[in-house]
């Protein structure tokens, strides 16, 4: 087909494809080990798989309700409170989405207004930027410093002031792997107390803490819970990526603003697996255990790279590893993981891209969300190089 004769002003023009999708396809078109994109090589577990299907063959296949069917509501409140001490309601404060990040984009399109502004901690998943400058509000970015990653709540302080609508909070934290503490939740609150700032915390990896360590959740704080969009995903949990269905946990009079757009950009999502997750949450283990599950992994990744020329401090959460290069190479991220991908058949995600300015800390994320004897041939791969 020849080039279009319409002229499109870009709402984006700085936004290209992700980093996710070029390194996945770069990984398959040069047969390289893919430790880039974070999702599993494993099977997702057979009584979920079984459980989608009784739905499918008993006649879930008709629209669900708008916000998702209420069996599946009920069990992330049951659950919520079990685990963080909040009350949602079912009916009015929790809405099912297609995937964590149709939920974020809704949240951001359904609060906030030209000219306001948020703050994002950078480096920063990348759905959050172009997000909020499609509703023509304004990013106001604070870095995290290698090597903890962790919040200099007093440069938080600094860029506060009468425009300030939202901040975006991820934690467990993509890419970095750092995690929220609970101090971090009393300074938030002592931040926010009296504001009419809103906050969006994109927590779809809460239940991938380690050593010891529990999520801190913004459920759990009161003052917070009542001005935050929290975000999950059954996708991270259940290792079903592909599936793309999370939830949201909103007030009722956020939420209420939540589901006017969400009806409109999504309406309903998948009805045959909202009723397989609904069953299958009755399976308390297969969440409750599943950080053990991804530290025994964690744990054998950096021990298996033990002796490399790459340094790295175990990551607290998620199922990412940062890896520093720098003793290794002066090369860009960017080109390094390239590199490492043509040359030396593994695919990794540079961290540069996820700033909002030229910052380049000279590490990659290696997802260890993978069977051991991958692991093991990824740091076969890692100690030659």
């Amino acid at each position: 087909m020849p080039d279009s004769s319409v002229s499109l002003n870009s709402k984006l023009p700085r936004v290209g494809t992700t980093i996710f999708t070029v390194m996945s396809k770069l990984a398959a078109d040069e047969g390289a080990l893919n430790l880039s994109q974070g999702f599993p090589d494993f099977d997702s577990p057979k009584g979920l798989i079984d459980l989608v299907s009784k739905a499918l063959k008993s006649g879930e296949n008709q629209y669900a309700p708008m916000a998702g069917l209420m069996d599946l509501r009920e069990k992330i409140a049951e659950k919520t409170e079990k685990l963080y001490g909040t009350a949602y309601d079912p009916e009015s404060e929790i809405t099912i989405t297609a995937g964590a990040t149709q939920a974020i984009f809704t949240a951001i399109l359904a609060s906030l207004q030209e000219d306001d502004e948020v703050i994002i901690f950078t480096p920063a998943y990348d759905c959050y930027e172009p997000a909020v400058e499609l509703v023509g509000a304004k990013v106001v970015f604070v870095p995290l410093k290698a090597p903890d990653f962790k919040i200099n709540w007093e440069e938080v302080k600094k860029v506060i002031n009468g425009k300030t609508r939202m901040i975006i909070l991820n934690s467990p934290h993509n890419p970095t792997g750092a995690t929220l503490s609970h101090k971090d939740l009393l300074e938030l609150d002592h931040i926010t107390q009296g504001s009419n700032i809103m906050i969006l915390s994109d927590e779809v990896y809460e239940h991938m803490v380690f050593d010891g360590e529990r999520h801190e959740s913004l459920a759990r704080n009161k003052n917070l819970a009542e001005r935050s969009f929290i975000i999950s995903s059954f996708g991270k949990t259940y290792h079903t990526t592909g599936w793309k269905i999370g939830y949201c946990l909103a007030p009722k009079d956020l939420m209420k603003e939540f589901r006017k757009t969400h009806q409109y950009n999504v309406f309903a999502v998948n009805r045959p697996i909202q009723k397989a997750y609904a069953d299958y949450l009755d399976n308390e283990a297969a969440y409750l255990e599943l950080s053990d599950f991804y530290q025994e992994k964690r744990d054998l990744f950096i021990k298996l790279i033990e002796g490399s020329r790459f340094d790295f401090i175990p990551a607290k959460g998620t199922y990412f590893q940062m890896l520093s290069y720098d003793k290794i190479s002066d090369e860009a991220d960017t080109d390094f993981a390239v590199r490492l991908t043509k040359e030396h058949k593994i695919a990794s995600i540079p961290i540069s891209v996820f700033y909002n300015k030229d910052v380049d800390p000279k590490m990659l994320r290696f997802c260890f969300a993978k069977q051991n004897s991958t692991l093991e041939q990824a740091a076969e791969i890692l100690h030659k190089i």
